[in-house]
């Protein structure tokens, strides 16, 4: 039997091939399937009504970088920079994490990429200290509702990578759930060449995608980047988390190779790290998306992060920005960062066939009424308190501004009882 959802009466964007505003239209799902948009669709006896008057109806929105375990530190280091933030977060405070603290953080965050309009993320996962560790991220992912790739980073030696990444592609086998899995590189940057080589080697064994931080050091990045290529290694699809240090040859080396950037503009700000190369690395043909990397320094909503990389964009010191446009953001905060993921004919636009992984945002709020250009309005004024209705796969996850299906209570009492933990306060 099908089960169909009918939004009704809202102003609809859709982002394939470029962002548009088509109008007030409707939006029928059937069994978790966009299967129809338009303006006045019939009725369907049985289906459920969503009255999305006074509401701007958009795909959800791809986080492409998250470090998901850190929702119980959050802003434990707002000023710091890139080596503080290692000495700190992941020489200090990682080691004190027991599978239930990963458990948790991985939970409440993943729930605040739902509430914030966030419906697919990609979990850059580096705290597997122990097969327990990894379980409990990976079980969090699930029962938090969100649609996830797991990012597995193996913290260990060489000798131990295989077997331990293996045991994880058991738990997510293919692409069928709403969690599947990449394997999160550390990369010839971070951990030499030798690692970075079996990295890659096991990641095409095992038919994961890559996603690593390369580029984010002005010494290595060309380095990195010729090293991955002489090796034959991009074949394996690789996202480039941060890319901050490519020449413009360098990224069009990466578009032929069919390479993806993650850009994290607040975080890559704030920890000193480097300015975004947004127009560069998309005018070389880079899909580009966006991620809120760690809340430890940074906000982890989508909102924050379109507003930062347009005005960053705009605002380069030799006015090359001055094209980039809201559109520009908003398709890499959604049909962009699909691409990046690898999952451009699942999500992040209303393509009929698609996903129905949707986000419908309130206008009859001061800051966001009377606005002229919807798309601009969701990336200069909308915030967190707009994100009224939230659906992933179809199933309806967030309504009338409030989440469904969790006791919200009770994770915050435990998320507290862990940052207590962890950070001794």
């Amino acid at each position: 039997m099908t089960t169909t959802t009918l939004i009704k009466n809202g102003v609809v964007i859709d982002t394939e091939p470029e962002p548009v505003v088509l109008g007030r239209a409707d939006v029928r799902v059937e069994d978790g399937v966009i299967a129809e948009v338009g303006p006045d669709l019939p009725g369907v006896p049985g289906a459920e009504v969503i009255d999305a008057t006074g509401r701007i109806v958009l795909p959800g929105f791809v986080d492409t970088h998250r470090h998901t375990w850190q929702a119980a530190i959050r802003a434990v280091a707002p000023d710091v920079d890139f080596p503080g933030y290692m000495r700190r977060i992941v020489g200090e405070l990682s080691v004190r994490y027991r599978p239930e603290d990963v458990h948790i953080g991985n939970l409440a965050g993943a729930l605040e990429c739902l509430d914030t309009g966030v419906t697919t993320l990609l979990d850059w996962s580096h705290i597997q200290r122990s097969p327990d560790h990894t379980d409990a991220a990976v079980l969090a992912l699930r029962e938090s509702g969100v649609r996830a790739v797991f990012g597995y980073c193996h913290g260990g030696d060489t000798a131990g990578l295989a077997g331990a990444t293996r045991r994880v592609r058991e738990l997510l086998p293919d692409a069928s759930g709403l969690v599947t899995m990449a394997l999160a590189a550390r990369g010839p940057e971070i951990a030499g060449e030798e690692h970075a080589l079996a990295e890659w080697r096991l990641a095409e064994e095992l038919g994961l995608p890559v996603t690593s931080h390369l580029g984010h050091s002005p010494d290595g990045a060309g380095a990195g980047l010729t090293f991955l290529e002489s090796n034959g290694l991009l074949a394996v699809p690789t996202t480039f988390v941060h890319a901050l240090h490519y020449t413009d040859e360098e990224f069009k080396r990466i578009a032929g190779s069919g390479g993806s950037v993650s850009l994290a503009p607040v975080d890559e700000m704030n920890l000193a790290m480097g300015y975004p190369a947004t127009g560069r690395a998309r005018a070389a043909g880079v899909p580009t998306g966006l991620g809120a990397d760690t809340v430890v320094c940074a906000p982890g909503d989508m909102f924050s992060l379109m507003r930062t990389i347009h005005l960053l964009e705009r605002g380069r010191p030799d006015g090359a920005g001055l094209g980039f446009t809201t559109r520009d953001a908003l398709r890499m905060a959604t049909i962009e960062g699909a691409e990046v993921l690898g999952m451009s004919d699942v999500i992040g636009s209303l393509r009929p066939g698609k996903q129905a992984d949707l986000v419908l945002l309130r206008t009859d709020a001061l800051g966001m009424s009377a606005a002229h250009d919807p798309i601009g309005a969701v990336v200069l004024n909308a915030d967190t308190a707009s994100v009224d209705t939230v659906l992933v796969a179809g199933r309806v996850v967030k309504r009338g501004g409030q989440l469904l299906h969790h006791d919200l209570a009770t994770i915050l009492t435990t998320l507290a009882d862990s940052a207590a933990a962890v950070v001794g306060t």
